[in-house]
Formats: structure tokens, C-alpha cells, sequence
């Protein structure tokens, strides 16, 4: 690839199964692990299973339950502070060879480089670069990775997630002949990035099951594909050519129009009517600090309500649409409790609460209305205010509300997780 830019991807391997197994003194591609809390019911999805069970198989993102019953296997409680410490010492690693402004973090255990100008600095090839940096890891942190190596970075990935599971080395290369040479007949669609179920079953009604296929599709009938996919369509061609326009730049450049934040989680059970919407209640009181605590504020907010899956009922979705511009808890909770009374079947158990913030703004933009006294406002968010700096400096269940003491509340035990799973180290 001399003379071409060049992208690598490295994905950290079973990375929350590799961490529990160094922390243990284990072997992940010998030892049977996977992380799980135990004290969820035996559907609870386990994070990461070690590559030795893999290659027992059993699926990655399993539920528990479906793991064979003669299989022998540690069940490690998951503890997300110490992956975000392995995951921000190996970024640290990263650093020593690479610059900040040429790293895109696409995840906890996956990241993008462009390594086109570090070759010459090097004078290395790309594998050579993901060598120095993978041994690095390896040696600092007990930590396995796999790389993919391409000239866009759309082909990275692509030899990340295909080619390089099947390198002795744990690294792929691809550029755009080898990838229409090697990877054009194979399937599924969905084992190459950005197509998902849903896009496979289309292409698979119109018999486009490989990519090599959907190139051939897109010579003679290009028309087709843009009437069933519309701009995505554009996208579609790209890849099955394996051609990517997007560049390292690109993404550091890129500015998104429209900011929200959001909250989510799966009950542990399923709740009745009033206890969902106490947690809804919850969730918003906390999201409308987050908004106070960046110094923004919304105009609009959408809630998502998903069922008990044992009843098959369609899940609810509805959006409000605020008087103004707000942080303010006291003008936002009532507004979503109604639109929750509003959409929600009171019959059907509910199992998942989504909410979204949408239209985040800067508070500079903040206007009052008329039917809430300034004065009251400006006092809430000291209040506010006050709350943050406190669950800053002593914990985030330093301080709570009469409601997260009620029966069936969560923030409690939430406020002692990370991305709804347990943070202990």
C-alpha cells in the first residue's frame, strides 16, 4: 500500500472477559468466563464471553441462559469503572505512537488511526505501526488486541471485522482490489459494518445476499437502489466497491446539528402503571440536572415506553413540546408525567423507559414564560445548582428525593452503576 493513505482500527479482544481474566491471573483463550451479573434473572445479557468459549460455541452477547449446561464457567460480576481504567490506560498507550488529532475513539475497546504520515516518521509499514502499538498494550496490560488495516476507513474496519479473526497475527489488510478479490462472495450482508438486519432482508427481497452482488446491481439498476434506500443508497454503492470518502478530518471537523441527551433503561421486572411512572419521574428529575450541570437547556422531549416482552404489546412513543426553552425540573416533569398519562396503556406492564432531551441548547437562549414566576425559577436552579456540586463532592446518592425512597425506585441503585451495570472494581 506504499504511497496510500492508511487507516487502522484496534479493537480491544473480549475486552470485559479479557480484563476479569488478567485481574484473575487467567488466560481468556483458555478460560471459560463471561461477564454477567449474577444476581439478574438468567436473561440477562453477558457483555463478553472469553475467546475459549467462543470456540466452545457459544455466541458473544448470549443470554445466560442459552449458555450449554455443559459448559463449566466463571461468572464475573461486571465492573465498569475498572474497564473504563484498562480502556483509558490503553488510550494513554496509544498516545506514546500516535497524535490525539489522528485517534477517533469509536468506542470503550475500539478506535480509528490514521496512520499515513507515521509510516515515513516510522519508517515502518502500517502492520509494522500496529505491531509496536498492540505489543505495547499486550505487555503494559495482559490485554490481546486485533487490528484492521485499510486505505479508507471503511476497509479497516472491514479487515477488522472479517479478515483479521481468521490471521494467525490477529490482523487484516484490505485495500479496495483485495476487497472486491476476497470479501465480494462472502455472507452474510451483516457481518460487514453498517448493514444491518433489517437492510439485508431488503437487499435479500430484490436476491442481493453478497456484495458482489450489490456492486453488480448498482451498474445496471443503480435507479432501484436509491428508490428502495434513498440517500443511503449512495452509501450502499461506496461500500460494495469498498470505497469510503469520509477521512480522519472529516470526523474531527464534524459538528452535529442536532444535540439532545438521553436516558434509558430495562427494568429488572416489569412495572405496573404508577410505579413506570414514577421511574419516568426519576428520570426526568435527572436528566433536567444533566442539563443544568452542562448549562443547556430543551424545548421538547420524547418518551418511549417499551412493554413486558411476555405480552407482545407495541411499544408507546410520544413527544412534547415544551411552553420554552428550560432546565427547570418544575416546568418539565409535569409536561412529561402528562404526556406518559397520554400514551401509555395503564393495563400493560412496562419493561424498557427511554427519554430524550431534544433541541439541546445553550442557556443563553433561555426566555421565561408567562405562567411561571422568574423568581421561582431562579431559585430552583440554585437549587439545582447546589445539588450538583454536592453529589460532585460527596456522591451522587448524597443527596435524594422523597420519591427515589419510594417502592420500585431506581435512581438509588442506579446512581451506583455505569451504563446500567454494576462500577465496582
Amino acid at each position: 500500500m506504499k504511497g496510500k493513505n492508511e487507516y487502522m482500527v484496534i479493537d480491544l479482544k473480549s475486552f470485559f472477559a479479557s480484563v476479569e481474566c488478567v485481574e484473575r491471573g487467567l488466560d481468556p483463550f483458555t478460560s471459560n468466563l463471561v461477564v454477567a451479573d449474577p444476581e439478574r434473572e438468567e436473561g440477562t445479557i453477558c457483555l463478553a464471553i472469553t475467546p475459549a468459549m467462543k470456540a466452545l460455541g457459544v455466541k458473544n452477547r448470549c443470554r445466560v441462559f442459552e449458555i450449554p449446561k455443559n459448559i463449566d464457567y466463571i461468572m464475573a460480576t461486571p465492573r465498569m469503572q475498572l474497564y473504563i481504567n484498562y480502556s483509558a490506560e490503553i488510550y494513554g498507550i496509544y498516545l506514546k505512537y500516535i497524535s490525539q488529532e489522528d485517534i477517533h475513539v469509536y468506542s470503550i475497546d475500539e478506535a480509528f488511526f490514521d496512520v499515513t504520515a507515521y509510516k515515513e516518521y516510522y519508517r515502518m509499514t502500517a502492520k509494522e505501526i500496529a505491531c509496536m502499538i498492540m505489543d505495547d498494550v499486550y505487555h503494559t496490560t495482559g490485554i490481546t488486541a486485533t487490528c484492521g488495516i485499510g486505505t479508507n476507513l471503511y476497509l479497516a474496519k472491514v479487515a477488522l471485522d472479517i479478515t483479521a479473526k481468521h490471521a494467525k497475527d490477529h490482523i487484516g489488510i484490505l485495500d479496495e482490489e483485495e476487497y472486491c478479490r476476497k470479501l465480494w462472495k462472502h455472507y452474510p450482508l451483516t457481518d460487514f459494518w453498517r448493514i444491518g438486519a433489517g437492510t439485508a432482508k431488503r437487499l435479500a427481497g430484490y436476491g442481493i445476499v453478497t456484495m458482489g452482488e450489490l456492486a453488480k446491481l448498482s451498474q445496471y439498476n443503480e435507479d432501484l437502489l436509491y428508490k428502495v434506500f434513498g440517500i443511503d443508497a449512495e452509501l450502499l454503492i461506496d461500500h460494495a466497491f469498498g470505497r469510503e470518502t469520509t477521512t480522519m478530518a472529516d470526523i474531527k471537523n464534524y459538528k452535529s446539528q442536532n444535540n439532545s441527551i438521553s436516558s434509558g433503561q430495562v427494568l429488572m421486572r416489569d412495572y405496573k402503571f404508577d410505579e413506570a411512572r414514577l421511574i419516568v419521574k426519576e428520570m426526568t428529575e435527572l436528566l433536567c440536572l444533566d442539563l443544568v450541570d452542562k448549562g443547556l437547556i430543551t424545548d421538547s422531549v420524547t418518551l418511549y415506553i417499551g412493554y413486558s416482552h411476555t405480552i407482545g404489546y407495541p411499544s408507546a412513543r410520544g413527544s412534547v413540546s415544551l411552553r420554552t426553552a428550560t432546565s427547570s425540573a418544575i416546568m418539565i416533569r409535569p409536561q412529561v408525567a402528562e404526556l406518559f398519562d397520554r400514551i401509555v396503556n395503564p393495563q400493560v406492564p412496562v419493561r424498557r423507559i427511554n427519554i430524550c432531551f431534544n433541541r439541546v441548547m445553550d442557556e443563553a437562549y433561555q426566555q421565561y414564560d408567562l405562567f411561571t414566576p422568574p423568581a421561582d425559577l431562579e431559585r430552583e436552579h440554585k437549587i439545582q445548582k447546589a445539588t450538583i456540586e454536592v453529589k460532585k463532592r460527596f456522591g451522587k446518592n448524597a443527596v435524594l428525593k422523597g420519591m427515589n425512597l419510594e417502592e420500585g425506585g431506581t435512581t438509588i441503585e442506579r446512581n451506583m452503576q455505569i451504563g446500567g451495570h454494576k462500577s465496582g472494581v
